[in-house]
């Protein structure tokens, strides 16, 4: 029998509720589950009671817990859940490893930095900076890494064993917080003293929870990749479990995977390529996830899709983008306007067509196919998808448009070549459902640097099998060397193979808030193959495109239903607005990121997936103040006549906390972009 830990890898998310959390969803755009506070999931007649308010009674955020179990795996692949009621099972131990590298990381540069697209576009190839350069390499482990060390837990109802400084294992003598001095406290923002916590539930089952979105600096924020002297309470890590036995076998020590993130503001909605896609296509074309499909370096032509398994989702998921942002050619585009199910010759040049439509992706999803095209040159129709790429913002390796992955792009194909059946999928067993569904409502592209995590994954290094991060070392390696700075676990040339504790966080935007504040659209150059901005600004011509709409919404339709909630919100339900509406600043993002509301889907019944209504709810409108600003020309300063007028919205004064300092002036985007 083998034992493994599912999801291969957990997402946890941060919330700055203190008391409040919920268990992350186990379904690919799955709603999370309600647990008690102990972390056991809260059912109802047998069945999953799903979250319907995403903050406590303080209008605080909940943090989701990533919730770890076991599974005994048979030979044939079909898995059952074992817990500490199982009679054959003595005892689980499990270990937890976080950490936050991306102080003592490189400088956030798009794909410079991606060995692979060459071993020339390496950091030091583009002499890419480090972040905090003027710390000495010395000091960079002790003063720029957050790293409490590990944290162990056995048994049932274990409560919370937090990653703190004040609880850093008196044997881990690597153990690192950042220093505030003089006052214990950054000159701006809220200190990080914690990274999270770990408990189990009543049956053994491990939880994880990050931190509270703290974040804080001294110097002012510079752009959308945050700033020097910052730091946040993001962070990823193994976990391991000791399975020790009631017989005389063996313990065996199964691994996973922990990533804490930034909140998903729209549960439900899925993006077009998720990390899933991402998994699946390195474990497809890396690691021998399936020989039928590829082998030899090369996609099968003539292997069958599976179009529920497949197609559907390719086909379904532009669909959702429209309660998160604006985009009416997708509107059209999904799902698609005849009968995608037909494989008949009939409904060979109707595939064909729309297939037509996609951009082909380059080597790796990075680079290639049609990155600087806008419209398919046949039909003058806005090539799919219409997101931005891993590098429309900077001159230097360009990535304009988003792209499938290669293996989705291949399945595709089969599609519109009519190679596919429509037979009902084999159920997978609940491990890999599991695996899956974790990371499949995390964003898979495009990754600049990303939400969650970013192109790193698309590295084989990073594997010991599908789906699996290898560890780089065991905690005794830690303990004698503590965690390595610089060490760049996606170059196939280094010593170790496999991710250290927070090398899979440490490339993302320092703080979180900056990159969500600013990635939500995006004026992207379509004629320049070469250039993405001239004299600083978008290079015209340009499309109005988007990052990743179900993380970072821009267009949403507000909910507010009664009278007093419309008055305080300052726009009536149904009428479209811009979803971060009085925040205006990076400043304010990371001040105000936990008054902004989530996007749910508030149809009630067995209906609710088949006619959905996703509006903003939970909304704190009254940390906002809404006004009307006129616009006119000068001679209405004296008449008053020809005023138009515009809703607006700034934050309300906090005079609990002290306002946070941004290069230059206010950061601008939409029309301008990163």
């Amino acid at each position: 029998m083998k034992y493994v830990i599912g999801p291969s890898i957990g997402i946890a998310r941060v919330g700055n509720s203190l008391t409040d959390f919920y268990l992350a969803p186990e379904q690919l755009g799955g709603r999370p589950l309600v647990c008690s506070p102990q972390g056991d999931q809260v059912l109802d007649n047998g069945q999953p009671v799903y979250v319907s308010q995403y903050k406590d009674g303080q209008a605080c955020i909940k943090r989701q817990a990533a919730r770890f179990c076991l599974f005994a795996v048979d030979d044939d692949g079909t898995s059952h859940e074992v817990t500490l009621a199982d009679p054959a099972i003595a005892g689980m131990e499990w270990t937890v490893h976080l950490a936050n590298k991306k102080a003592a990381w490189y400088t956030f540069s798009e794909l410079q930095g991606n060995l692979l697209l060459g071993a020339d576009n390496s950091y030091e190839a583009w002499k890419v900076p480090l972040r905090n350069s003027n710390v000495a390499t010395k000091d960079r482990q002790s003063q720029l890494l957050i790293d409490p060390g590990p944290r162990s837990v056995s048994g049932s109802l274990q409560p919370q064993l937090q990653f703190a400084r004040t609880n850093i294992p008196p044997d881990y003598t690597h153990g690192s917080f950042p220093s505030y001095a003089p006052n214990d406290k950054p000159g701006q923002g809220l200190a990080i003293n914690t990274l999270g916590a770990i408990l189990t539930d009543s049956q053994g089952r491990l939880l994880v929870l990050g931190g509270f979105g703290h974040a804080g600096g001294d110097l002012p924020i510079t752009s959308f990749a945050g700033a020097d002297s910052w730091h946040d309470d993001i962070s990823d890590g193994p976990v391991t479990c000791k399975l020790t036995f009631k017989d005389s076998s063996e313990p065996q020590i199964l691994k996973a995977w922990c990533v804490v993130a930034s909140p998903k503001f729209a549960p439900e909605l899925q993006n077009i390529v998720t990390l899933d896609d991402v998994a699946f296509d390195v474990g497809v074309r890396e690691l021998n996830l399936n020989p039928e499909l590829y082998s030899q370096q090369q996609y099968n032509t003539n292997y069958i899709a599976n179009y529920q398994r497949d197609i559907e989702p390719i086909i379904k998921r532009p669909a959702g983008y429209r309660w998160v942002a604006a985009i009416p050619a997708l509107n059209s585009f999904s799902p698609a306007p005849f009968d995608a199910t037909d494989p008949s010759e009939k409904a060979l040049q109707y595939r064909q067509a729309y297939f037509s439509l996609f951009r082909r992706p380059g080597e790796n999803g990075f680079t290639g196919g049609q990155t600087a095209e806008l419209f398919d040159k046949g039909s003058n129709a806005p090539l799919m998808p219409l997101n931005s790429g891993s590098n429309s913002v900077s001159n230097e390796v360009l990535d304009k448009f988003l792209t499938l992955t290669r293996t989705q792009y291949f399945l595709l194909s089969q599609w519109a070549d009519g190679k596919f059946d429509n037979l009902e999928c084999e159920p997978v067993s609940q491990v890999v459902e599991l695996d899956r569904a974790s990371i499949g409502n995390c964003v898979g592209g495009p990754f600049c640097p990303g939400i969650e995590v970013t192109w790193s994954l698309y590295s084989k290094e990073l594997y010991e099998a599908p789906y699996r991060i290898k560890h780089r070392h065991d905690e005794d390696y830690y303990r004698q060397h503590g965690l390595q700075p610089g060490e760049n676990e996606t170059d196939p040339s280094t010593t170790f193979q496999g991710c250290e504790p927070g090398d899979l966080t440490k490339r993302m935007a320092t703080p979180w808030q900056s990159d969500f504040y600013q990635c939500t659209v995006q004026n992207i150059n379509f004629t320049d193959p070469q250039t993405n901005k001239a004299d600083g600004i978008p290079k015209p011509p340009a499309y109005y495109a988007y990052w990743w709409p179900p993380q970072s919404p821009w267009n949403i339709i507000p909910g507010n239903l009664s009278a007093q909630a419309q008055e305080q919100a300052g726009i009536p339900a149904g009428m479209q607005s811009i979803y971060n509406r009085g925040i205006n600043s990076f400043a304010e993002m990371i001040q105000a990121w936990h008054y902004l509301g989530f996007i749910t889907n508030e149809v009630t019944g067995p209906y609710r997936d088949l006619f959905p209504n996703f509006v903003e709810t939970e909304r704190n409108n009254e940390r906002f103040i809404s006004a009307s600003v006129a616009v006119a020309s000068a001679a209405n300063v004296v008449s008053g006549a020809d005023v138009n007028f515009f809703n607006t919205w700034y934050l309300a004064p906090d005079p609990q906390h002290k306002k946070i300092q941004v290069f230059g002036a206010m950061s601008t985007r939409g029309h301008v972009g990163r």
